[in-house]
């Protein structure tokens, strides 16, 4: 095997133009790692932060420059070496991963390139009868939506409130899904109905169809009606969306319910939610092979399924992030390797 190959790095923070598709070293593996061939790898908002710097974090929270970095984090390939130490795997096993995070947040788990190297722990078998590129569309999606309303699957300290997210019983009961349209969003719809709710979909008129084969009992069009106008005695909210005004959820939710923020900052309602008897949490995705494989299942089976907005050369990642850029993303943007182009 070859000492190097190719990866888009980045020697600057900025915008998608600072992307550069060029040769780098191929990753060293540890005794406990696997070397995998990428053959596709997919966008997540934490590849744009970190692109960006991270400049909307306050200064003390933003990372150094230990340039190059290679952004990514989900993957789908095939088994190329694994470390002394590994079982369950073998050469040639098609896999996918979320790729060490948040360890790498701030420096990039290095998934945009032909290889990555990942931690056994980390690993999955990729589902069959779903290609690569839905394959690697899956991961960092997938995990956020399982671990907020399935299973947290993990003891680590969360970084966002001093107790520990849990996941609400859901079968029943009736579910808002805010930004249903986009990666995580999508999930949560699907996830949701299988657990046995009552779903409610909120994104732009255009995700109509799309969620309601998803599952999705009733759609609401952000973009022509105020939420909050028209859903009553919701028992669970979780906002794929964050922003501003996060607190007028909670005037949909019925007491005893609950708001899972998927990003909590700028959430300001914590003294409003405790009056009205209102759950309110966050958690960080966790990278968690053993999960991945349950939750690989579903799709799998056919159960949930993962909805690609666009799919881009490894070459062309700056366009790819110009296209996650421009909003609107229905499901996942995902670059392909070269022997997927054909």
């Amino acid at each position: 095997m070859m000492n190097m190959m190719k990866a888009v790095q980045l020697h600057a923070f900025g915008g998608p133009d600072v992307l550069k598709y060029e040769a780098a070293p191929l990753p060293v593996i540890g005794r406990n790692d696997v070397l995998v061939r990428v053959l596709a790898a997919s966008l997540n908002p934490p590849d744009l932060y970190l692109r960006d710097g991270y400049r909307t974090l306050p200064p003390e929270w933003q990372p150094g420059s230990n340039f190059p970095l290679i952004l990514g984090t989900d993957i789908s390939g095939v088994v190329a070496r694994v470390g002394e130490d590994v079982s369950g795997f073998d050469i040639g096993d098609d896999v996918f991963s979320m790729v060490r995070f948040p360890e790498d947040i701030m420096q990039g788990s290095g998934a945009y390139a032909d290889y990555v190297s990942v931690p056994v722990s980390e690993l999955a078998l990729k589902p069959k009868g779903i290609d690569h590129i839905h394959a690697a569309a899956a991961p960092m999606s997938l995990l956020t939506a399982w671990q907020f309303l399935v299973d947290l699957g993990h003891g680590a300290p969360n970084p966002f409130q001093p107790n520990p997210h849990k996941p609400v019983p859901l079968e029943g009961r009736t579910v808002l899904v805010n930004g249903a349209g986009g990666g995580v969003g999508h999930l949560a719809v699907q996830l949701a109905r299988w657990k046995g709710a009552r779903v409610i979909a909120v994104a732009s008129g255009k995700n109509e169809a799309l969620l309601r084969s998803l599952g999705a009992d009733e759609f609401v069009d952000y973009t022509k009606t105020a939420v909050e106008t028209v859903a009553r005695d919701v028992d669970l909210v979780i906002d794929a969306v964050g922003g501003t005004n996060m607190e007028r959820f909670l005037s949909i939710i019925q007491r005893g319910g609950a708001l899972f923020l998927v990003n909590p900052l700028g959430f300001s309602g914590y003294a409003e939610a405790s009056e009205k008897g209102i759950l309110v949490s966050s958690t960080q995705v966790r990278s968690n092979g053993a999960q991945l494989q349950e939750a690989g299942r579903l799709l799998e089976e056919g159960v949930v399924r993962v909805v690609i907005d666009s799919t881009y050369p490894l070459s062309m990642a700056s366009a790819a992030h110009a296209r996650a850029a421009q909003g609107g993303i229905q499901g996942k943007i995902v670059l392909k390797m070269t022997c997927l182009l054909a």
